[in-house]
């Protein structure tokens, strides 16, 4: 992870007769609306002024009862996660300002790595290992995993105070050791206003990618939302890692779309996959 990143801002912008939450992510080039209430035509207005030249993509997380208005307003459709607002879908819409963000540079390949996954026979899982939740003593050590499996990576995660931060904020991560080394890790962001939970920061060793040790982590983190109550996951995938998308198909997470260009990643811009699950329904 040689590239420095600034933490994305939020801020909460209000008019007259409606108010959102807009997440400022230079690193990214991207403005995204997680939350908006009121007038929404007046909401997409005030969008549209602050997505300025400094970003190449804009995104808003739309309620399923707004998405004719916001295609009405030059938004297209990307994505849905379902039961993203308290069991309610989520529509991913999007705007571009450059045509190279506009378009997939390798859609032939995710394709065909997506038709893949759906064919994949789910493979047994291996026993156990040893596998246990983290705390913010973990920080370092995770922060060195990150780096490992990393050279680019749309967050901080390389830096132990940020995965200190975010754990506070009620992040919930899931280790693998082995001869006291983090070999693999997960987390699930909590986001408690809507009762879901982003599944993400899933990184593994190379030599360690087999036996379904993160289908193990995510079962964990997914048992433990659940106490929480919290009852609807989420995952954002790369549209390329074979292995993570089946992982997410094997453990019942439906698919939901592509976000394009999407984030710095791994090594570079990379297009995302949408998977989505209600807790309460497992895999067989």
């Amino acid at each position: 992870m040689g590239e420095h990143r600034e933490l994305a801002m939020d801020q909460h912008y209000k008019g007259t007769d409606y108010a959102f939450h807009c997440n400022h992510d230079l690193f990214n080039e991207r403005i995204r609306i997680e939350h908006y209430s009121g007038n929404v035509k007046h909401v997409i207005a005030h969008v549209l002024r602050l997505f300025t030249d400094d970003y190449s993509k804009c995104i808003v997380k739309v309620k399923e009862g707004d998405f004719s208005t916001f295609i009405s307003m030059g938004f297209s459709y990307e994505g849905t996660i379902n039961r993203y607002f308290s069991g309610v879908d989520m529509h991913v819409m999007t705007k571009y300002k450059q045509s190279w963000r506009r378009n997939a540079k390798r859609w032939e390949e995710e394709e065909k790595i997506i038709d893949g996954v759906f064919a994949k026979t789910p493979s047994p899982l291996s026993e156990k290992p040893n596998m246990r939740r983290a705390s913010e003593k973990d920080a370092e050590k995770l922060s060195t995993l990150y780096k490992k499996v990393f050279d680019v990576y749309p967050t901080p995660m390389d830096q132990p105070e940020y995965i200190r931060k975010v754990m506070k904020e009620g992040t919930i991560f899931y280790l693998v050791e082995d001869d006291k080394k983090i070999t693999s890790a997960a987390s699930a962001e909590v986001n408690r206003t809507f009762q879901n939970a982003e599944i993400t920061d899933c990184a593994t060793l190379p030599d360690s990618r087999k036996g379904g040790t993160m289908r193990h982590l995510i079962h964990a983190l997914e048992s433990t939302l659940l106490e929480e109550e919290i009852y609807y996951a989420y995952s954002i995938a790369r549209s390329l890692s074979f292995g993570m998308n089946a992982v997410f198909c094997q453990l019942g997470y439906e698919y939901g779309g592509r976000l394009t260009n999407n984030v710095k990643i791994y090594s570079d811009w990379e297009d995302m996959n949408l998977w989505s699950k209600s807790l309460g329904v497992s895999a067989e």
